[in-house]
């Protein structure tokens, strides 16, 4: 736990999961720009009276140190709103305090004060800024904050096509502020997300068809070669009852799944709610109405029964924000081997230096390499 000192106390906030072992914090030197520019560093204190509205407030820092202006925060991120709630909890502030909203949820009609914590995806930023610019007026105080390594001239032209005139601070602590005056008259394009495109031949099933993405997904307009090669090895699916897409990202794989095997349900679970709704949409697009299936917004398989999966397929992410790390992979393989019924498998792809393997069979007791390539390994856990 780590402890944020502003100037309406000191919060103690810790990123979600809670981790001791967990060396990052879950707030940044932009969060701490952001904050004392609302206090009046740079002239006389920011007026919160309005509607407050944080945009991709990663772990709730934001939005618990300004409680008290009872803001809205919208993220994309299922573990950052569970870290809000639990950051709130930890600092004493009533849950309903803070409006908790989703990157696809409704924003307020209008919106008088805009923070916004530039995210890594400039398309989740692009996509963002289009759903709020019809709420915000003339007079909407609009502040962007991030590290100076995550804004460039790409992420200022955002703000000047969609929202209006803008201009940067001074860096600190290697921290950068975004201010953008909103014209309400200004002329923009159409939002040009949700985006789709064909997948190509010789990937099974789902050859040819056509997957919706929308901002904020990895590999937005193409098939990333890793799940391409998963698509080209997949196991059979034939008396697999229940398969689980984990970090399904926008679906391709657990469509596979659920068209090789109509009767089989498919669950798809990530932690990004734009990934949720391009799984959906993917998903809705391209089976017969009727055909089973589950979107759930998750910490790994922590939402899924014990006991009650038959094949779980994992293409796990090795990096949270800008950090690299094998937390959330070795989290992702602890909840399935728990979900998985015995006899179950635990399907995984990744590159071969990650040494994947050597953690299920830590976990597994056992692991077999299904398919490999010089880039990239299939790997099979049973749970015996």
């Amino acid at each position: 736990m780590n402890r944020l000192t502003t100037s309406r106390g000191e919060l103690d906030l810790t990123r979600f999961p809670e981790d001791p072992r967990d060396p990052l914090r879950a707030w940044d030197a932009a969060d701490e720009y952001l904050l004392r520019h609302l206090d009046g560093i740079d002239g006389g204190p920011t007026d919160l009276s309005g509607t407050v509205v944080v945009l991709g407030d990663r772990w709730g820092a934001l939005v618990t140190a300004l409680a008290d202006h009872r803001p809205v925060q919208i993220t994309d991120s299922f573990l950052g709103q569970e870290g809000t709630r639990a950051n709130l909890r930890r600092n004493g502030v009533a849950a309903d305090t803070v409006r908790l909203r989703t990157t696809r949820d409704t924003p307020p009609d209008r919106i008088d004060v805009l923070l916004i914590r530039v995210p890594k995806s400039l398309a989740l930023l692009e996509d963002q800024l289009h759903r709020l610019a019809p709420h915000v007026h003339a007079g909407t105080v609009v502040v962007g904050a991030g590290m100076v390594t995550e804004i460039h001239t790409s992420t200022l032209k955002l703000f000047e096509r969609i929202l209006g005139p803008t201009r940067t601070s001074l860096a600190a602590k290697k921290a950068r502020l975004i201010f953008c005056s909103p014209n309400p008259q200004l002329s923009r394009s159409a939002n040009p997300w949700p985006r789709s495109y064909a997948l190509p031949t010789g990937v099974g099933a789902v050859s040819g068809l056509t997957v919706t993405n929308h901002a904020g997904i990895f590999c937005a307009d193409r098939l990333d070669i890793g799940t391409r090669f998963f698509l080209q090895n997949l196991p059979p699916f034939r008396g697999r009852e229940h398969v689980v897409d984990l970090g399904c990202g926008n679906g391709v794989v657990g469509l596979a799944a659920a068209l090789a095997d109509s009767e089989a349900k498919v669950t798809f679970i990530d932690e990004s709610y734009q990934a949720l709704a391009s799984a959906e949409a993917t998903f809705r697009a391209n089976v017969d109405a009727g055909t089973m299936a589950e979107f759930m917004a998750a910490d790994g398989m922590s939402g899924v029964p014990a006991g009650t999966v038959d094949l779980v397929l994992n293409n796990p992410p090795f990096h949270t924000h800008r950090a690299t790390t094998d937390a959330t992979a070795w989290r992702m393989f602890n909840g399935s081997r728990a979900a998985l019924r015995r006899g179950g498998e635990l399907w995984v792809v990744g590159n071969r230096h990650l040494g994947y393997h050597a953690k299920l069979r830590r976990l597994f007791g056992n692991c077999e390499v299904a398919a490999s390539d010089p880039k990239f390994v299939v790997l099979r856990a049973v749970k015996r």
